[in-house]
């Protein structure tokens, strides 16, 4: 990611600390943070954990751990944090997939909601339509129209099953009543070769990162995001929404504490992570991937969870979709 020394954010880990009793919330902290991201190193959702991990460090005069627990959607890193001592030093970093798993997986070892205390909201990425620059489509209604002329025949391309890329084209197919075919690809770099190289005709990016090199070379087009406004780094890009109305697809970040943890302790970390970032300094650092800072209360992303987890419930359920 351009701006960011990803070497000096992720240095090797550092073995925890044995967690003991629980301190008064007006010492917190006195120990070391650990912060669980449920993905593997150098993604999105890892980046943003380190870098608000280094700078929550430096805020709270303690050291702020990452450990990385990638695989099965996230789950068993959210086990971890779902199962630790509820005293605000173990929390979980999540992504899209902590609202769509409590539907896609039969028996999730723990509760999305119930299980954890939000701490706040640390940001979003808005999906977005883009198509080869040799497409004919130049708008979102050029591709609909395209779509159901030959039905069947468009492929789009996506990043695993149940991932926010495949999701948000099942919703678009779904809402604009198209006949598809999502074909996968293992990481956004294929999905990108393949649009470029024509074996699929358009794709619904979950963030910007892979796509504003390609973007700035002339290879490709975006034609439509998924947020209800225009992005301040796509100014000319209209939402799906002014094509397909009530259209909106948010992928987001935000860090939980384990159910339980003491309210002084969860607001005492809200405020931190907010005032990291809401600088000027943590969007410019996120702005080349498309990243939009957020921060707010825990109940503000509590209501955001909740909401997701119900939209989500009804694509996967209507597209009939399973986890592998």
């Amino acid at each position: 990611m351009k701006g960011l020394n990803l070497r000096a954010l992720g240095a090797s880990l550092v073995p925890f600390l044995v967690a003991g009793p629980a301190p008064a919330a007006d010492n917190f902290p006195v120990r070391p943070i650990r912060i669980v991201v449920p993905t593997g190193a150098g993604g999105v959702t890892d980046v943003v954990a380190r870098v608000i991990a280094q700078r929550l460090g430096e805020r709270v005069g303690q050291q702020v751990i990452v450990d990385n627990r990638p695989g099965a959607g996230g789950i068993p890193g959210s086990q971890i944090v779902a199962t630790a001592a509820p005293d605000g030093y173990t929390l979980l970093m999540v992504f899209p997939s902590h609202a769509v798993n409590p539907t896609l997986v039969a028996k999730l070892p723990y509760d999305s909601v119930k299980s954890f205390a939000p701490v706040s909201l640390t940001s979003v990425v808005a999906p977005a339509i883009v198509v080869s620059a040799t497409s004919p489509a130049r708008t979102t209604q050029d591709l609909i129209n395209i779509a159901k002329e030959k039905p069947g025949a468009l492929n789009f391309g996506s990043v695993g099953r149940g991932s926010l890329a495949h999701l948000s084209g099942e919703l678009f197919r779904a809402m604009a009543g198209l006949n598809v075919t999502q074909v996968f690809y293992k990481g956004s770099p294929q999905v990108m070769t393949a649009l470029v190289g024509g074996e699929i005709q358009a794709y619904f990016a979950a963030s910007m990162g892979t796509v504003f090199p390609h973007l700035k070379s002339g290879r490709v087009r975006v034609l439509g995001v998924a947020t209800r406004e225009r992005l301040p780094f796509l100014p000319d890009v209209p939402p799906i929404a002014d094509t397909v109305p009530g259209y909106e697809v948010r992928g987001w970040n935000g860090l939980l504490a384990p159910a339980g943890t003491p309210r002084a302790i969860v607001e005492q970390l809200s405020r931190d992570v907010v005032r990291i970032v809401k600088t000027p300094q943590f969007a410019e650092q996120f702005a080349p991937e498309g990243i939009v800072p957020v921060g707010n209360t825990p109940e503000e992303f509590t209501r955001v969870m909740v909401a997701d987890i119900a939209k989500w419930a009804k694509v996967i359920r209507a597209a009939g979709l399973r986890a592998e």
